[in-house]
């Protein structure tokens, strides 16, 4: 598993994180200490409180995980 911090700055962000999200066949999970979502997920994503930063989780090989790191680069904390 790889776990890295997130934060958002609008809800444009959120939307482009999921669009971008959605185009990885591994599971993206997104919350904080005690509320995950699915990553990909709308409806999960702006739900979450955005005020902080977030963590990511990814199950995925090591090469996924860069390629995934280096494309959400911009919302990286």
């Amino acid at each position: 598993m790889h776990q890295f911090a997130i934060h958002f700055r609008s809800f444009e962000d959120v939307q482009h994180f999921v669009d971008m999200a959605t185009q990885f066949s591994f599971p993206i999970i997104v919350g904080n200490d005690s509320y995950h979502v699915n990553g990909t997920s709308f409806m999960g994503m702006f739900s979450l409180d955005y005020s902080r930063p977030l963590q990511v989780r990814l199950t995925c090989s090591d090469e996924d995980a860069a390629r995934f790191r280096e494309t959400a680069k911009s919302y990286l904390t």
